[in-house]
C-alpha cells in the first residue's frame, strides 16, 4: 500500500511586514482561510491512486480537485491547527513573532492555544487508521504542513517507508509505502 502526502497550493496571501495586533493577527488568520491558492504544475509520481482524502480547509480542498480526477472524500480531521495569539493585549509584534509564539505556547500546552499536541496526534492517529482499514488501495491525502510532519511519524509507527519531511514543499508528493 502506498499513501502520498501533498500540502495543498500555495496560498496567495502574504505575510504582513508591519507590527500587528493580536486582533490584527486573528484577522489575517481568517482572511487566509478563504483566499485563492496558486496552482501549479504536480507530479503525482505516475501512480494510480485509488482514492483522495482531503482537508475540508478551501485550500487544500480545492488543491485536491486540481490535481486528483477521482472521488475526493473530504474530512475536519485533516484540518490544520487553527492558533491563536497567546495573549490579547494591545501590543504590536512581527507577524513571525507572533508565529513563533504560537508555537513555543502550543508545544508547552497553553491555555491560549485550542487543541493540544497530544490532541492533534491523536485525531491525525484516528484519520490514519480510518483511512489504512478502508483497504489495500494506493491513496492521496491532501493536508497541511504540520499535518504532514505528524503523518509522517504515524505512518513510520505503522511499518511505512518514506521521506524524512522539514517543511512540505505546496503542491509536492512525498510517498510512503509498506
Amino acid at each position: 500500500m502506498k499513501i502520498g502526502l501533498v500540502r495543498h497550493f500555495r496560498v496567495k496571501k502574504e505575510y504582513p511586514t508591519q507590527l500587528v495586533t493580536p486582533s490584527e493577527v486573528t484577522k489575517w488568520l481568517d482572511e487566509y482561510e478563504f483566499t485563492d491558492i496558486d496552482p501549479a504544475p504536480a507530479d503525482l509520481g505516475g501512480i494510480d491512486w485509488g482514492h483522495c482524502y482531503a482537508s475540508d480547509l478551501p485550500r487544500a480542498a480545492q488543491t485536491a480537485e486540481i490535481i486528483y480526477d477521482g472521488p475526493i472524500t473530504k474530512l475536519a480531521g485533516l484540518r490544520e491547527v487553527r492558533p491563536n495569539p497567546v495573549t490579547t493585549r494591545n501590543i504590536k509584534l512581527p507577524f513571525m513573532m507572533w508565529g513563533l509564539l504560537v508555537r513555543v505556547a502550543w508545544l508547552l500546552n497553553h491555555k491560549s492555544q485550542p487543541e493540544l499536541r497530544t490532541e492533534i496526534e491523536a485525531r491525525l492517529a484516528g484519520v490514519l487508521d480510518h483511512i489504512i482499514e478502508q483497504g489495500d488501495e494506493d491513496v492521496l491525502i491532501v493536508s497541511h504542513a504540520a499535518c504532514m510532519m505528524f503523518m509522517q511519524k504515524e505512518l513510520r509507527k505503522r511499518g511505512f517507508s518514506g521521506p524524512k519531511l522539514g517543511t512540505p514543499q505546496n503542491g509536492k508528493l512525498y510517498v510512503f509505502e509498506r
